[in-house]
């Protein structure tokens, strides 16, 4: 029984690791259809090469950007915007969407300044920022921070709702006191929550680091490049190159968390069909 048990299990692995092949692949082919559209494109002259160069170009301005120390410490400016911005945002969010989740007074109390800030868009808000702390690298972390709280702050709280009741009610039953039961029971329930919060907040905050770069105009990072490039008379291939950073950048960025929630949560439902 062991032994069909093992085999089942081997196959269902085998099965995942195929579909997982076939997902890479069938992605890959999608990435090289929309290379060569654009550079058939480029190539047959449909489009002007000022406004939509051959990918191999802008492939290969790419490519050379990361031998520039100059481009290469902007990336790094805005990557470090980014942590920064991220890390402040879970300091924020998920104490406060403990709180709002296992105290039902303060989340009523806080209900309608929460509704009231959430949709707020962070790129309006980008002016009034720079005005008050100016272009630098404090208006990027305060804008980044403020539009990554919202999807971590949520999924806590969303997250203790979908806590066990069973489990809570046996840790009382035993005397344990509340402060107990949220760090053995509501917080470990939360955790991949709140990661998956951090996820999609990863993602906001890398746009809003750039789009304030592109925005301000000045100083260091990758939005810079991109649009002081947006400003030369032939500047559209290291526009179009910084895209490719910018792009290449998050899917690294995604793929390293997602690969982090499946090493600290195999137990989650998505990711038991994965095993």
């Amino acid at each position: 029984m062991r032994r069909d048990g093992g085999g089942g299990g081997g196959a269902g692995r085998g099965a995942q690791r195929a579909r997982r092949r076939q997902e890479l692949l069938l992605g890959a082919l999608g990435v090289l259809l929309a290379l060569g559209l654009c550079e058939a494109v480029g190539r047959a002259g449909l489009v002007r090469r000022d406004y939509l160069p051959p990918a191999s170009e802008v492939l290969a301005r790419a490519v050379e950007l990361a031998g520039d120390p100059l481009f290469l410490a902007g990336l790094g400016a805005t990557v470090r915007a980014w942590a920064f911005g991220l890390g402040l945002a879970c300091v924020i969010a998920v104490p406060l969407g403990l709180l709002l989740g296992s105290v039902p007074v303060v989340d009523e109390a806080v209900r309608a300044v929460v509704e009231f800030l959430r949709p707020l868009p962070s790129v309006a808000l980008i002016p009034l920022v720079s005005l008050l702390l100016g272009s630098g690298t404090e208006t990027k972390v305060a804008l980044i921070t403020y539009a990554s709280v919202w999807p971590i702050l949520f999924n806590t709280v969303y997250g203790l709702g979908e806590t066990d009741p069973l489990a809570k009610d046996t840790l009382r039953a035993f005397g344990f006191g509340r402060l107990s039961v949220l760090l053995h029971v509501e917080l470990p329930a939360t955790a991949p929550f709140i990661a998956a919060g951090l996820r999609i907040s990863a993602a906001v905050a890398l746009i809003l680091a750039v789009a304030t770069e592109i925005l301000a105009g000045f100083g260091e990072g990758l939005g810079i490049f991109i649009a002081q490039a947006g400003l030369a008379t032939d500047g559209t291939r290291d526009v179009l190159a910084g895209v490719v950073w910018a792009g290449a950048l998050g899917l690294v960025i995604n793929s390293a968390l997602v690969w982090g929630e499946r090493r600290l949560f195999p137990w989650t439902p998505e990711h038991r069909r994965e095993r």
